[in-house]
């Protein structure tokens, strides 16, 4: 059979967002895949829960996505950037039983994000992120689909946070919106002159966040908000707003604290909402609090178990409003809970049982829907990087309803990774008992390795140590980087991976364990793991490559200079110097909670904490890969560090990925994609022994790499 490659990926569909008909007979999905190597199509498909082909709903233009069933399953709401709208996505109504072409209903100045058709499917909730003088000439009802608005010139910045993703704010706020759906149908959506078509519900210099319907006359939505005096990009406090349509009034009920505010309401007026405590928030863990309007109490239904909501994780109400859904990490799983709440919450914390464990224990599960009797969800395998199942509300009977990638991994060997589990380092502590803690790990073999011939000199292959982002993230056998394990294996090298301390899915006092000390903690046991995996007969313990993303990029580099262990090196979109990152990033939050700390206080401390201050240790040759705009973890200090590599005489090469943010390993441009697992392949190749290639510096630059445009 064939391998897995690099290139697999521009044959790879991903699928996301799948969303249960009313009736529970459907399931409707988005599916992408490469147009060409600059973008991908994203279309609507639905697939039967009966078993029946998925069909493609969707025609292939654009991006599609937020597929949303309306209450009588009719009709399907989606957001799509086809058409004139080029990358402004608008809301667009497809008819589902009498048949009929797609209509675009929208054509606003921000985009559409937050789709919710009201509970009686007469209405639309939106946001979309508008400035101050877009709202003031209306361009956030209606605007011509060819505007475009003009780039600052210079860029005036007044706010503390004032970019994220791939993209400045330049004054833009998010705002939420109702859109009459029969209006909208009889309108011209890019005629300013309709006015009766898109309420405004929000309005000024704050942003608004997590809009949600409660009855058919209330919508629930968060706004930013800090102590008088003080800026909310400096808080982390959010205060809960219900909006009585019927009256255009706005209420604040409550507030919380935390990271991103998702709000998920009942018709009988129960919010869910995610709450992080506020004191070093980025180690703790995220619940779900339930508030009650009838009665003003709230309950935690989430805090009986020592694991988090956060990080990809996901919460919503059953349609009867009786159980609560959610997901969480769980020891290499993301997997699927429900718990009870109350019609009416008498006092803090009556009535409310222990949440259950429904699904998922192996898989990853990354989106799902909750219907009368079914959940649908997206889970990724050890064997697959994501499909679409359906399962009962308790999780007893399981259905695959795609194999979207069948045809390509009919014709691939891919292998099963093992689980293993070490103790933790020298750095590790020790319970009751004096053992220390369990790190879990695993562990993936060649597609033609033989474990019964595995031993002698010629069986020998060499290791590749990846290390997760997060840091507080897990890692599984499967979801985002299924394909970067498959692919690094086909090339003949084993992988390791493993969740080290700081680590989600093992509990609050798992993840906090590297609180002011992310290099030490973590190395400890990610090397206590290469020991455990290097006694095997078949690992190359003279041929050990290391890499990692984000904060792996950074445990990339602090391994690098803390021990010569290591072959080569290839460090991705990280962090090298704690104090450059904090005034860069729009995450500045994740210094000051995992390390208790802020440059001006300690700014020793923070240099001593930094990859870069220990360059000159540094011996392995390491490829720096970053991309031009990404605003999480800004190139400044990739640069730092690449320039004190070269100043050391360390073989280096820094490559720079233009148009790309920090989600690179998991989206971006196609060729981009590929380019950048070849070139990891080529850093690597060139270092080894066992193959017979020179390195990278010495080759020419388009050599081993798909495309022979290397600038």
């Amino acid at each position: 059979m064939n391998t897995i490659t690099a290139t697999d990926f521009y044959n790879l569909r991903q699928v996301s967002d799948p969303q249960l008909s009313p009736g529970g007979e459907r399931v409707a999905y988005v599916e992408q895949l490469p147009e060409d190597e600059e973008s991908s199509e994203a279309s609507i498909h639905v697939v039967p829960v009966g078993g029946d082909e998925p069909t493609q709903l969707t025609i292939n233009e654009g991006v599609d996505s937020q597929p949303r069933w309306s209450p009588d399953g009719d009709r399907l709401a989606f957001a799509s950037t086809r058409g004139e709208d080029d990358d402004r996505q608008q809301i667009w109504v497809l008819p589902t039983t009498a048949g009929g072409e797609a209509r675009k209903l929208t054509s606003v100045v921000g985009g559409i994000t937050g789709l919710e058709w009201s509970p009686d499917g007469s209405r639309l909730l939106f946001t979309q992120q508008v400035t101050a003088d877009d709202r003031e000439e209306g361009r956030d009802l209606a605007v011509d689909p060819e505007y475009e608005p003009e780039t600052p010139d210079p860029r005036v910045i007044d706010r503390m946070i004032y970019r994220a993703s791939t993209e400045y704010m330049d004054g833009r706020r998010s705002h939420a919106y109702v859109l009459d759906i029969e209006a909208a149908l009889e309108s011209d959506p890019s005629d300013p002159a309709e006015t009766d078509v898109i309420e405004r519900l929000t309005d000024g210099d704050e942003d608004h966040s997590g809009a949600t319907w409660g009855d058919d006359e209330t919508v629930y939505y968060a706004v930013k908000r800090a102590e008088e005096g003080a800026n909310p990009d400096d808080s982390l406090t959010y205060d809960l707003y219900e909006h009585d349509l019927e009256h255009d009034e706005a209420t604040a009920f409550t507030q919380t604290t935390g990271w991103v505010t998702e709000l998920e309401a009942t018709t009988d007026g129960r919010v869910a909402v995610e709450f992080t405590p506020e004191k070093q928030s980025s180690m703790r863990q995220t619940d779900v609090r339930v508030h009650d309007r009838e009665t003003g109490t709230e309950t935690t239904p989430t805090a009986s178990i020592d694991r988090t909501i956060g990080h990809r994780c996901d919460f919503t109400w059953a349609p009867d409003g009786e159980s609560l859904y959610f997901t969480t990490p769980d020891e290499g799983s993301r997997v699927l809970w429900s718990v009870d709440v109350p019609t009416t919450i008498d006092s803090g914390e009556e009535a409310i049982e222990e949440p259950t464990r429904v699904y998922g224990d192996g898989v990853t599960v990354a989106d799902f829907s909750v219907g009368d009797n079914a959940v649908a969800l997206v889970q990724s395998e050890w064997d697959h990087p994501g499909d679409v199942f359906v399962t009962t509300r308790g999780g007893n009977e399981t259905h695959r309803l795609t194999r979207v990638n069948g045809d390509l991994l009919s014709d691939r060997a891919v292998r099963q990774p093992e689980e293993i589990w070490f103790e933790s380092g020298d750095a590790g502590t020790e319970d009751g008992d004096g053992e220390r803690d369990q790190i879990q790990g695993w562990l993936l073999t060649p597609p033609e390795f033989d474990a019964d011939a595995a031993g002698g000199p010629d069986e020998t292959y060499p290791l590749v140590v990846e290390i997760h982002g997060g840091p507080h993230a897990q890692w599984t056998t499967a979801g985002t980087m299924w394909h970067e394990f498959q692919t690094l294996a086909a090339q003949g090298y084993v992988v390791f991976w493993c969740n080290p301390r700081g680590s989600t899915g093992y509990g609050e006092e798992h993840a906090m364990a590297i609180e002011r000390d992310w290099g030490d903690v973590t190395l400890t046991d990610v090397l206590a793991g290469v020991d455990e995996v290097c006694e095997r007969e078949f690992v190359d313990e003279d041929e050990l490559f290391v890499t990692g993303g984000s904060f792996g990029g950074f445990m990339t580099a602090w391994a690098v200079t803390q021990t010569d262990r290591f072959t080569a090196a290839v460090s991705q979109r990280g962090v090298y110097d704690l104090t450059s990152f904090y005034g860069s990033t729009d995450a500045f939050k994740l210094i000051e909670g995992d390390f208790d700390t802020t440059p001006w206080e300690e700014p020793e401390f923070l240099w001593e904490q930094s990859p870069t201050a220990h360059v000159p240790n540094v011996e392995t040759p390491t490829l720096v890969l970053h991309s031009d705009r990404d605003y999480r973890t800004p190139v400044n200090t990739a640069e730092l560090f690449y320039l004190g590599l070269k100043k050391h005489g360390v073989d280096t090469r820094l490559v720079r990925y233009p148009r790309e943010g920090h989600e690179l390993s998991r989206s971006g441009e196609p060729a981009h994609v590929v380019d950048r697992l070849e070139r990891i392949v080529r850093w690597f190749d060139g270092y080894a022994d066992s193959r017979e290639v020179a390195p990278a510096l010495e080759r020419d630059r388009g050599a081993g790499l798909s495309s022979a445009d290397d600038e």
